[in-house]
């Protein structure tokens, strides 16, 4: 470079020595904090660094409070020789003293450790994979049923953390007593960055703060800034970067601003982020895989495709739908028979196998909806035209089509990709009200009526079986188009169509499922659906007894059986109630590659084998089941890593994850809109039945809105009531009042904003009358969101 522009370099470590060889050969050489530091324009990326040196960050007092990590090197002889078990620490939601470590490679006997204890904890965090060391039988504790939040305690407060450790010790009997160890080293750090609010120190002048993560299952974190004051009343993003023996909390740095807690693009944003669900825009590497505008069906398309344009075909959706996956035909053949056809969207003839389109898909693996939109899988060009069976267009398919008898017995099933039109996009209300009017009796109306009548059977023949028909309380919103905020709530009516659709969407899922295990056995990609283990039934075999009534659950079908006779004339709720407590102690459906696994049975749908091959446009699943069924049917080329097992249980891995969270993202959606719905409803009052009861709370369903909450019977600063908790009824008697599960009850429903981070819909008794404990239902005008009301903060 000539000399009159040159330019000045500047080196950049974090290495000691390399720093000091620069220095010595004259280079001006900086670390990465001292950098940063001299930018005396832009104080705010002083914030950003992360907190490499414990010196400085360790807490005044400096006392030990954690015993030391083993090392690496210790830690796998240890689990060599067995005196140590590896597993994922699950940090607990309801008390933060307590946490349960899944043990991997799991021996029957112990599957999981109950941790329990500051201590014991050791700074482990939630999802880390850690070594522990299992104490002697004489030390196991049993799960504790306490509900304890942090309440963001002084380091110098340690003695009462030890108090509230004492809470979590009561007698039990012996059989409730589970594995209890402790954390003795990390294998490896699962941290990610989080989201959650600042909780600004009260020391004037101060850099230092915590901050609060809006998943009660992270401890919270202490950061340095010097913007606090824009920051408060912000969701913000933090970084762990270490957590010292010597500190209570871990030290992390702040890394984004949000926005403002409340605003629903910010809510938005931390809920898709809390549940890692990728919604970043489809970058242009993967958009440049899709066709080019205009479209239209070619002669090399119609290669290995039937023509199946003149059959009457149709969709039924609920309104609005947009990714329209399946439609249905249903014909009479010459011979008497029944044709029944499902056609699925050919997704995968657009989205090729290793591209960045499909790559981008596999990694979302699903779309998530949320209350007010949608996070596509795909690129809206496929997901809500390409591939979207919409009516009166030719659409690429995939068919299955049966021949069946009228009494819905299948003589004949065959497969091949196609090309449909439909003739009608229709919703659930449209096709029932087709199916029951008296004067119409179009091709559309026949086809209708003939797969009703043929779903009845399938379903009737299903259920006896064994497959369980259980029940949530699903709640819609009816969103406001222009404000977008939610302006009625009301629980899902299901009518006879959704059923017929469903009939047939199983039926398609079985059939393929069979094929392409026939054709694939080692390489299919299947979903099953585990029994649960006969102990998560105890609760819902408790309570159905405390109602005098019996539930047997040594099969799905005996479950089934005993779920329809257990009803009440005097209760006629009840049903639907248990039915809702069934679903709570089922177990995860999940995805699997069959080569990998042995146990294919789906239990809640009583079918041996199952898989999902019905919507391609919104699950990857379905995309990898159209390949295997392609190749099985000659209309596609295989790949090597179609058939490479490993490489497809590492796909249902990451299926089964996406899958997790977009329910979980989909709930917590429900939730924020279910508060913004009572911010602006003020205080109601309505009846509940409850769920479970706890040793100092109890969890109620309020039937018209869906909602479930904690109405909790210790607040700070109130005389405690006397509580005396039966784990065996299960019951929770205050003063003098006992509580079972179902019981019914009057809940009053706020919105308790007093703390930003977690507003919360509030519950509190109204009836029964219990002295000092139940409230009147006449001071609804208490403004809970006055931050000077300091006695109504509550513990959730």
């Amino acid at each position: 470079i000539s000399a009159e522009n040159q330019l000045q370099v500047i080196f950049i470590t974090n290495d000691r020595k390399n720093k000091e060889k620069a220095v010595e050969e004259g280079i001006p050489a900086f670390t990465c904090e001292e950098y940063v530091k001299s930018l005396t324009a832009n104080p705010e990326l002083i914030d950003r660094l992360a907190c490499l040196s414990d010196k400085g960050n360790e807490i005044e007092s400096g006392k030990v409070l954690f015993s030391e990590h083993l090392p690496l090197s210790k830690l796998q002889q240890g689990i060599k020789s067995g005196t140590y078990l590896q597993g994922t620490f699950r940090a607990s939601r309801e008390n933060y003293l307590e946490a349960t470590v899944w043990i991997h490679g799991d021996t029957e006997e112990n599957k999981e450790i109950i941790i329990q204890g500051l201590k014991h904890l050791n700074r482990a965090v939630h999802e880390d994979i850690v070594a522990v060391e299992l104490f002697p039988k004489s030390q196991w504790v049993a799960p504790s049923s306490v509900v304890l939040h942090d309440e963001g305690l002084n380091e110098d407060d340690v003695e009462k953390e030890e108090e509230r450790e004492q809470m979590l010790k009561t007698a039990v009997s012996e059989k409730m007593l589970k594995p209890t160890g402790r954390v003795i080293g990390i294998i490896k750090r699962n941290w990610r960055p989080y989201c959650g609010m600042l909780s600004k120190s009260d020391i004037k002048e101060s850099r230092r703060h915590l901050f609060t993560p809006a998943d009660k299952r992270i401890p919270r974190i202490r950061i340095e800034t010097r913007q606090a004051s824009t920051l408060e009343g912000r969701r913000i993003i933090v970084a762990i970067d270490g957590w010292p023996r010597n500190s209570r909390y871990p030290n992390g740095h702040f890394v984004k601003n949000l926005g403002d807690v409340g605003e629903k693009e910010t809510e938005t944003e931390v809920l898709l982020l809390e549940h890692d669900v990728p919604h970043q825009p489809f970058s242009q590497a993967v958009l440049s895989f899709l066709p080019k505008m205009p479209w239209s069906i070619t002669e090399k398309d119609m290669k290995n495709r039937e023509d199946l344009r003149h059959l009457c075909v149709c969709s039924v959706d609920p309104p609005g739908c947009t990714d329209i996956d399946d439609a249905l035909h249903c014909r009479e053949l010459e011979n008497g028979n029944l044709e029944v056809g499902v056609h699925i969207a050919d997704v995968s003839h657009f989205i090729r196998p290793g591209n960045a389109l499909d790559q981008e898909s596999a990694r979302r693996g699903t779309t998530v909806y949320l209350c007010e939109k949608r996070i596509d899988m795909v690129p809206e060009l496929l997901s809500s035209n390409l591939c979207s069976l919409r009516s009166n267009v030719d659409r690429l398919a995939f068919s299955c089509i049966w021949e069946m008898n009228h009494n819905a017995e299948i003589l004949k099933t065959r497969f091949t990709k196609s090309v449909i039109n439909s003739k009608a996009s229709l919703t659930y209300a449209e096709a029932q009200m087709r199916i029951d009017s008296a004067t119409m009796n179009d091709d559309i109306t026949t086809s209708l009526r003939g797969l009703n009548k043929l779903a009845k059977i399938l379903k009737k023949r299903r259920i006896e079986k064994g497959a369980l028909t259980l029940s949530s309380p699903e709640v819609r919103f009816h969103i406001d188009s222009e404000t977008h905020d939610p302006i009625d709530l009301q629980t899902k009516e299901l009518r006879e169509t959704n059923s017929m659709v469903e009939e047939f969407m199983l039926l398609a899922n079985i059939s393929v499922a069979k094929k392409i295990h026939e054709e694939f056995s080692e390489h299919a990609l299947l979903r099953k659906h585990p029994a649960p283990p006969p102990s998560n039934y105890e609760i819902l075999v408790k309570a159905a007894k405390s109602k005098n009534l019996e539930i047997k659950t040594d099969t799905a079908k005996s479950l089934a059986d005993s779920l329809d006779r257990a009803e009440s004339p005097t209760f006629p709720y009840l049903n639907t109630l248990l039915r809702i407590l069934a679903t709570r102690c089922m177990m995860q459906a999940v995805y699997f590659c069959s080569g990998m696994d042995n146990d294919f049975h789906h239990y809640g749908l009583a079918s041996p084998i199952y898989t999902h091959f019905t919507s391609p446009i919104r699950r990857y699943a379905d995309i990898i089941v159209h390949r295997l069924l392609a190749v099985a049917v000659g209309a596609d080329c295989t790949y090597p890593e179609l058939t490479d097992k490993h490489k497809l249980a590492d796909i249902c891995k990451n299926l089964n994850f996406r899958h997790k969270m977009a329910q979980y993202a989909q709930r917590a959606s429900v939730a924020f809109h279910t508060q913004l719905f009572f911010k602006s409803r003020g205080i109601i009052s309505e009846e509940a039945y409850i769920l479970f009861v706890r040793k100092n709370a109890i969890v109620v369903l309020i039937p018209k809105y869906g909602l479930e909450g904690t109405v909790f019977f210790e607040e700070k600063d109130k005389p405690k009531p006397r509580l005396i908790y039966d784990d065996e009824i299960p019951s929770l008697t205050i003063e003098d009042t006992v509580f079972h599960i179902f019981d019914k009850v009057k809940v009053k429903i706020m919105l308790d904003s007093s703390n930003l981070q977690h507003q919360k819909i509030r519950m509190s008794l109204v009836e029964p009358q219990i002295p000092g404990i139940s409230i009147s239902t006449d001071n609804s005008n208490m403004d809970l969101n006055e931050p000077e009301r300091k006695k109504t903060k509550l513990k959730k």
